[in-house]
């Protein structure tokens, strides 16, 4: 098994690296950064989005596995503790998969340049200047005029983040699904939105088009940019999807009880 470790760069997860590295030697396993089958993430959930856009150019070779060394996240299997056992399966069993969908977003400028780009979690976009104007198409037919401070798209498995704060639902990560989230409408009797978040299934659309010419601030994931001269932007579920190492089960289900209630008991 050839592998890459990503790390988030502080002290512990440093340490848990050194000794990831120490256990895979004595189990043959293979450093290989350019041709990998899979990819450690060592941190938490940010390590876990930087590892995805570092390889995403190669997400039919690799394979995704994370170790957790902060708060709870949702892409982070594994404990510290658990680092021997972890190195015993990957060295021993073979590996299963499961995967996960992914946002696709198209930008498109007022003199034709396309830039693409793939998300994990969600993109975002707010105007700088004012308030945000976008008129909105659902498979190429108008739906409505937005005026607010921005949108959200997630993905399932990013609907439990920035998604969540906006009184988005949570998806599960099996639905082939997108999500666009409002974020402080305006609505009065001269405006109007939909005032709710819109799940679109595989296949499906969303067109935004600024209404007014200026700067746009995008986020994608954990990056930020900033872009002039957009004509549209356009989200959809991606062809491609995200592959995760399973070597025990961990339903989507229990990391959102983990994660948002706890242990405390039901009566």
């Amino acid at each position: 098994m050839k592998f890459s470790v990503v790390h988030r760069g502080d002290e512990q997860s440093i340490s848990i690296t050194e000794q990831f590295y120490h256990l895979a030697k004595q189990y043959h396993l293979i450093e290989d950064n350019h041709n990998p089958h899979l990819i450690i993430s060592i941190g938490g959930d940010g390590t876990m989005l930087e590892a995805f856009h570092s390889n995403k150019h190669r997400l039919n070779e690799v394979a995704f596995l994370g170790i957790h060394t902060g708060h709870l996240g949702f892409y982070a299997d594994w404990q510290p503790n658990q680092l021997e056992t972890i190195v015993s399966l990957i060295a021993t069993q073979s590996m299963k998969t499961i995967e996960y969908p992914l946002l696709k977003i198209k930008i498109q400028t007022h003199d034709q340049k396309i830039y693409e780009y793939l998300a994990l979690n969600e993109f975002t976009v707010k105007n700088l200047e004012k308030t945000l104007v976008m008129k909105i198409k659902i498979n190429h037919e108008d739906f409505e005029m937005f005026r607010g401070d921005g949108l959200c798209i997630s993905t399932p498995s990013g609907s439990t983040g920035y998604n969540k704060s906006l009184g988005g639902a949570l998806i599960h990560p099996s639905l082939e699904s997108i999500q666009v989230s409002e974020m402080a409408s305006i609505n009065n009797r001269v405006y109007r939105t939909i005032g709710s978040p819109l799940v679109l299934p595989k296949h499906h659309y969303i067109d935004l088009y600024p209404q007014h010419q200026g700067e746009i601030r995008f986020t994608l994931d954990h990056l930020s940019m900033q872009m002039k001269n957009v004509y549209s932007i356009q989200g959809f579920v991606a062809d491609e999807k995200i592959r995760f190492a399973r070597y025990r089960p961990f339903p989507f289900w229990s990391r959102v009880r983990e994660a948002f209630i706890g242990n405390q008991h039901l009566e």
